[in-house]
């Protein structure tokens, strides 16, 4: 059986993942993955990739362990810088492939065009908390399905710090350990677009945008700040009136 892993996934990622999850389940998960829809991308940084290779210079983390085992330290894809290491705590965020509708581009567009990378993305969660497009995390089975997936392999490929799961993107604050978080986000979002689609009856349909959005902590207050706004998002968008009410999240039945 790891002999089949190795074909379909190649030794490096089937080298990962033996021993953390099983074979026939990281078999299907790539198998079955779907192609991904693009999310709106902010204006193509030339600059990027110097400032990505000077923060790669000074960075303790970086070793060749680290990167054969998949953990790409820092890196970029055009217009954003990423840090995927192991020991780091990352904020992640992705959405639905229709949470930014073309047919509504007039109301979004502009927030593409904001050059600093937080203000850019805070105005775009922003507008997620619209809750445009179809929203089909409303659904209760949908949304179970997702926090299912989250929690499976807690404490074991990773750790899980808090989570919320919208009606159109989910928020997850998780600490990155066996493995790299490109790795987990992509079994995340592979496993729960296919059983999401097979409930909505959807064959052949993009369920998420691709990518995702990442910051890593850089302390305990930054932490606990996202924490906070992570479990308050709910709230915030005024689909609870306590953060505890609502039972996508970590926050759920809290005291």
């Amino acid at each position: 059986m790891q002999q089949a892993v190795v074909r379909c996934c190649g030794l490096k990622s089937a080298r990962r993942f033996i021993g953390v999850v099983s074979p026939v389940d990281l078999w299907q998960r790539h198998r079955m993955a779907e192609p991904e829809r693009r999310l709106p991308s902010p204006p193509y940084n030339p600059g990027l990739r110097g400032l990505v290779e000077g923060k790669r210079a000074w960075d303790a983390r970086a070793n060749l362990s680290n990167l054969r085992a998949g953990f790409r330290g820092w890196h970029e894809r055009g217009y954003i810088p990423h840090r995927d290491s192991p020991g780091l705590t990352q904020f992640i965020t992705w959405h639905l492939a229709d949470a930014y509708p073309a047919s509504l581009r007039g109301e979004w567009a502009a927030l593409l065009r904001i050059e600093e990378d937080r203000e850019r993305r805070k105005k775009l969660e922003a507008y997620l908390d619209k809750g445009r497009g179809d929203c089909c995390l409303r659904r209760p089975e949908l949304a179970t399905v997702c926090q299912r997936a989250l929690q499976e392999f807690d404490g074991r490929s990773y750790v899980l710090k808090a989570w919320c799961i919208m009606p159109n993107h989910v928020h997850v604050l998780v600490l990155t350990t066996a493995v790299p978080m490109s790795e987990f986000v992509r079994a995340w979002k592979g496993a729960t677009a296919r059983q999401s689609n097979q409930l909505l009856g959807r064959v052949k349909s993009s369920f998420w945008a691709e990518g995702y959005w990442d910051t890593y902590m850089r302390d305990e207050r930054q932490e606990q700040k996202a924490a906070r706004y992570i479990e308050s998002n709910p709230v915030k968008a005024g689909l609870a009136k306590e953060t505890r009410q609502w039972p996508w999240s970590s926050a759920s039945g809290k005291a």
